[in-house]
């Protein structure tokens, strides 16, 4: 057990590159698959039982070598990197499904691909290590632009390619950023840097600050809080399904970010520093959640839609982690976890609708789909919608109304308005798409007959429905037992906020120098 920290990272990484072997067509895709499923339910299961050591209260401290201590590298597990780790394996389980219904053999390298995906997500969630974060972010990173655009043409391609471009300008923000990091405190661990933080001389605030909101900056545009988000709509949109589900938790990889840091370096025991950079986040995030709505209402398609409404949740997120208060973040974590199923939900449902529509795609104009399709996604449709609007009796309305019940006092007045304002607008929009793509009748020209639209309307996958529908049970089993998710996230918050056990075994382990 005392490897069980590195196992979420390992597993994934020996199943890309297992993956690279047998991808040969001679082999066959029942092998690759099966390779793939191994090492995804593998990965399935270390998450659950690091879940299961973190709430037992102890952080886990798993140096990857042994190091001295001023340059340690260490992972950590506490409550919150293994919810991440486990929310990310379960996504991954039901986008793996999705993908194996066919589109797996369409992109070259999908599962090795898939597999370095899972393997920086969860390393970025592990890391105890700002620089590890710069080096799992960018694994992620390479590994969603092979999957954007592996077998992508066109519209897709530009769009992969401004992901592309936004990306590796953020990245080369963030080694600029670290490397002022190490030059200013001496450190780029976690636990030391919060230690060194909260004595930085009066005469070094200035420079210490600006370094730490350049770090800051980079954590929001991978997040796209505003100005910054202009790429995400475009480029999950234009992603196949089974990817664009996937990278509905990598926006909350700059969230986790965020809240990490400014839970640890910058929290009640950072002196002068303490509560740093949330009083331009929150005015960001609220701005942010307006454009974010606006763009719900005005979306054509519905896959756009889907992207936006991703937008929406992630500066819920913001909102609700800079109140900084223990409900609000107990609120936002079970916000969080449940936004990452749902949305992944609806992107699988709008491909769904554009087969079962043929040419006409998922434009909300268009005639309705299939008879097939229309009962299945339509019923599908609804619950997630309801799930995402924050509607009863779904663990959406539960998670907005923790969040809006721990708002302090003094800030109902604007969270208030912003939170209710978002979500009614949002229920508009998705009304709006769902009575025009599911209650509008097909054209009599369109109906399916001889050799036309009855080919161009396809038909529902065992796979992708299954794949859906688990995706939305992970919601639903929220909002059924939602008792021990929001006394896992109660405990994660108090434990957010109370880091000085977090920096305490983490240095002594570094001091230690040696494996556990």
């Amino acid at each position: 057990m005392t490897q069980l920290p590195i196992l979420p990272i390992l597993l994934p990484l020996l199943g890309g590159a297992l993956s690279l072997f047998v991808e040969h067509r001679r082999i066959g895709t029942v092998v690759q698959r099966s390779v793939a499923w191994t090492f995804m339910l593998a990965t399935l299961l270390a998450a659950i039982l690091l879940v299961a050591r973190a709430h037992e209260g102890s952080i886990l401290v798993y140096l990857l070598g042994d190091w001295p201590a001023r340059i340690g590298i260490a992972l950590m597990v506490d409550r919150l990197s293994a919810l991440m780790v486990l929310a990310t394996s379960l996504l991954g389980v039901a986008c793996l499904l999705h993908a194996c219904s066919g589109w797996d053999r369409r992109a070259p390298h999908f599962h090795a691909l898939f597999q370095l995906q899972l393997m920086g997500l969860n390393g970025a969630f592990l890391t105890g290590d700002i620089f590890n974060l710069f080096v799992f972010f960018e694994v992620m990173l390479i590994a969603s632009y092979g999957l954007l655009l592996s077998g992508g043409r066109g519209v897709r391609m530009s769009a992969g390619l401004h992901y592309v471009a936004f990306n590796i300008a953020a990245s080369t923000l963030f080694l600029i950023a670290l490397g002022l990091v190490y030059g200013v405190f001496g450190t780029l661990n976690m636990a030391e840097l919060a230690a060194r933080v909260a004595t930085t001389p009066e005469a070094s605030l200035p420079l210490a600050k600006a370094t730490i909101g350049l770090l800051l900056v980079v954590f929001c545009a991978k997040a796209a809080l505003l100005p910054l988000y202009l790429w995400l709509p475009e480029a999950y949109t234009r992603a196949p399904a089974s990817v664009a589900a996937l990278f509905a938790i990598m926006t909350k990889v700059g969230i986790y970010a965020v809240l990490r840091v400014g839970s640890l370096v910058l929290g009640e025991d950072a002196g002068a520093m303490a509560g740093y950079g949330w009083d331009w986040i929150l005015p960001a995030a609220v701005g942010g959640l307006a454009l974010a709505t606006l763009g719900v209402l005005a979306a054509s398609r519905l896959r756009v839609l889907v992207a936006y409404v991703v937008l929406v949740s992630a500066t819920t997120l913001f909102i609700a982690f800079g109140l900084r208060s223990a409900g609000t973040i107990t609120a936002g974590l079970y916000y969080l976890v449940h936004s990452s199923f749902v949305a992944a939900a609806l992107f699988l449902i709008a491909d769904l609708v554009r087969r079962g529509r043929g040419d006409a795609g998922d434009a909300l104009r268009a005639f309705a789909p299939a008879p097939g399709v229309r009962v299945m996604a339509g019923a599908m449709f609804m619950v997630g919608a309801i799930s995402v609007a924050g509607l009863p009796p779904l663990s959406g309305f539960i998670g907005k109304t923790l969040l809006l019940q721990a708002v302090p006092e003094a800030d109902i007045r604007w969270a208030w308005p912003a939170l209710l304002g978002s979500s009614m607008l949002v229920i508009v929009g998705l009304t709006r798409a769902g009575t025009r793509i599911f209650w509008k009748p097909a054209p009599v020209q369109d109906a399916p007959s001889g050799d036309g639209p009855r080919n161009a309307r396809g038909r529902l996958r065992l796979p992708e429905t299954i794949a859906t529908m688990l995706l939305l049970s992970y919601g639903v089993a929220m909002a059924v037992v939602p008792g021990p998710v929001v006394a896992y996230t109660r405990a994660t918050a108090e434990q957010l906020l109370a880091p000085a056990a977090y920096v305490e075994q983490v240095r002594a382990a570094l001091q230690q120098g040696r494996l556990p």
